[in-house]
């Protein structure tokens, strides 16, 4: 029996790894015990706070369910989510489109809708008409792609969370026109606090951090021969852009409303938010 020590506990975990018959799994465990035993030694992490940071997560597992996800939440307010979201874009062609957050609240098997549908049903909000086109990085539109959208309603709930609001409410699909053009109605979101009745939003309290998203529509563009876009567009002015709780928010997403004078909807719509997606090809069409 060996005697351990702080430097050669972490030798001794990772021979217990060595005939691990998975390569990318023993490198992402290896990098993964290397760093954790590292973090207990650089802060000299005490049995007390160890013993707090495991009731912390068994705390967010309680609250999980098919509706709620703590640990996505706890990713992306730590920034991981946005992180890991950058290193999987990395390589992408810089006339492509950012990506952003998918977030927890995505759902699959929203409705597809002819273009032009309202996503808000009777949801009260300001309306809005929101379009744009999808193109390829040479300028070419992407007809028949598909546009899967979703947001909170303006009182900063989606259906999920929401037992006054219809099902697959403010979600819809849309297919591009042969100009690769797409458009809907909806209602202005606003910006809104994450779920901050459990543990994530005990650490942002403790923190100093505020637990809000700067107002945004998610948006999910995929078509034969590009890669799939994640993406949301911001809202031009919103207070929290420069500190979105989740790290989501980027730059090149900022749309502004503009006046509408379309028949789209009616009178009732006055503006329009617009906004064009480029899409990257996959590896096997990036040559074409």
């Amino acid at each position: 029996m060996q005697h351990l020590t702080e430097s050669t506990v972490t030798e001794r975990v990772l021979e217990r790894i060595s005939d691990c018959p998975n390569p990318r799994l023993k490198q992402v465990m290896t990098a993964l015990i290397e760093h954790l035993h590292e973090f207990a030694r650089e802060v000299a992490l005490t049995p007390e706070e160890w013993k707090a940071g495991i009731d912390f997560l068994t705390a967010a597992g309680h609250v999980t369910d098919e509706k709620r996800q703590e640990f996505i939440l706890l990713s992306d307010t730590l920034g991981l989510s946005a992180l890991v979201d950058i290193i999987q874009n990395r390589s992408r062609s810089g006339t492509a489109t950012e990506s952003s957050l998918l977030g927890p609240f995505y759902r699959h098997g929203a409705p597809q809708l002819p273009l032009g549908a309202n996503i808000a049903g009777n949801t009260p909000g300001e309306p809005v008409l929101i379009q744009g086109q999808v193109r390829a990085a040479e300028g070419k539109p992407v007809a028949g792609a598909l546009v899967d959208v979703w947001q909170a309603a303006p009182n900063g709930l989606y259906d999920l969370q929401d037992a006054n609001q219809l099902e697959m409410n403010l979600r819809g699909q849309f297919r591009t026109d042969e100009s690769g053009r797409f458009r809907f109605q909806s209602v202005k979101p606003a910006s809104y606090p994450i779920p901050f009745d459990g543990p994530v939003g005990m650490m942002l309290r403790a923190l100093g951090r505020h637990p809000y998203r700067p107002a945004h529509v998610h948006f999910m563009v995929s078509a034969p021969g590009y890669e799939n876009l994640i993406t949301a567009l911001y809202i031009t002015g919103d207070p929290y852009l420069d500190s979105d709780a989740v790290f989501g928010s980027r730059e090149s997403l900022v749309a502004g409303y503009r006046p509408y004078n379309g028949k789209e909807g009616g009178s009732a719509i006055r503006e329009t938010l617009e906004y064009d997606f480029v899409l990257a090809p996959t590896a096997a069409n990036a040559h074409l």
